[in-house]
């Protein structure tokens, strides 16, 4: 793998997923992280969009970084042997697809119960979904997630000295540590061991409120440049959040309206700002 390689949710383009992969191939960029098409969730496809996708992409010289699914985004409390058949589900669509990695999540707590009290179960489940992959020779990778258990640095820490291997690695998402008040140089610090991939958006603290990266206060050039500097190969995922796309309220349990704009235009913006971002960096060049 080259040193550095730009993906990104392309969903957050247009739900077309014609549309998705043209502005990709605009950009300039080969690689997808895969959450959507045409309105539905990757993990949802029959055999027949499957075909559909995999076809379009081949088409369009794209590949797929990362599958971005929903496993792991539900309540730890919610029915999990249904959530596993979605899993294996999914498991038969990263592979269809060649994706090197599964994106997942440590599970929504219930209302009024503390991490504590739900970490056997969670550690259960995760194990399960760790486990299950590893069958499958995948690779998940966790995603720290608002308000799921694995939210904070220490919880994400806990979880990677868990269940850290060839099957399980940690993603690093600057804004959603921002989000629930986390200081991403502490997470960095805390986690750079497990870093496998990078969800790139930036957040400013006091409004929560997502922005391109290096505009908000979520350290990215400083943490890039370390990692990059420390020989990280691997994907830089845009998830610009910067529009109300098609799907949005469905990720999140509150999600906040964002400004209305063009999905285009503010995945351009994203890409630009972290595009700049590298340009700075020497080990990056």
């Amino acid at each position: 793998m080259e040193k550095i390689i730009l993906s990104g949710f392309s969903d957050e383009i247009a739900p077309g997923f014609d549309q998705q992969l043209a502005a990709v191939k605009e950009f300039g960029l080969g690689y997808i992280e895969l959450r959507a098409a045409d309105g539905i969730n990757v993990s949802d496809f029959t055999p027949e969009k499957l075909r559909e996708v995999k076809g379009k992409l081949a088409e369009a010289g794209i590949k797929v970084s990362s599958i971005g699914s929903p496993i792991g985004k539900i309540n730890i409390a919610d029915d999990f042997q249904g959530h596993m058949e979605k899993f294996k589900r999914t498991l038969e669509i990263q592979k269809e697809l060649g994706a090197p990695f599964l994106r997942m999540f440590s599970f929504y707590l219930p209302e009024g119960k503390s991490p504590a009290d739900c970490k056997e179960e969670v550690f259960s489940r995760v194990g399960a979904l760790a486990e299950e992959a590893g069958r499958w020779d995948a690779v998940l990778l966790h995603e720290n997630e608002k308000e799921i258990y694995g939210d904070t640095a220490p919880r994400c820490l806990e979880l990677m000295k868990a269940f850290y291997g060839p099957h399980f690695k940690g993603i690093f998402d600057f804004s959603n540590f921002v989000e629930v008040g986390q200081d991403t140089l502490e997470a960095y610090q805390m986690l750079k061991p497990y870093i496998a991939y990078i969800h790139v958006k930036d957040c400013l603290a006091e409004e929560k409120r997502v922005v391109p990266a290096g505009k908000g206060d979520g350290h990215v050039k400083e943490i890039l440049s370390d990692l990059i500097a420390g020989g990280f190969a691997g994907f830089l995922s845009l998830e610009p959040h910067l529009t109300d796309f098609m799907g949005l309220a469905a990720l999140e349990q509150h999600a906040q309206k964002r400004e209305e704009t063009d999905g285009k235009v503010a995945w351009k913006t994203a890409l630009d700002a972290l595009r700049g971002i590298l340009q700075e960096i020497p080990a990056a060049q």
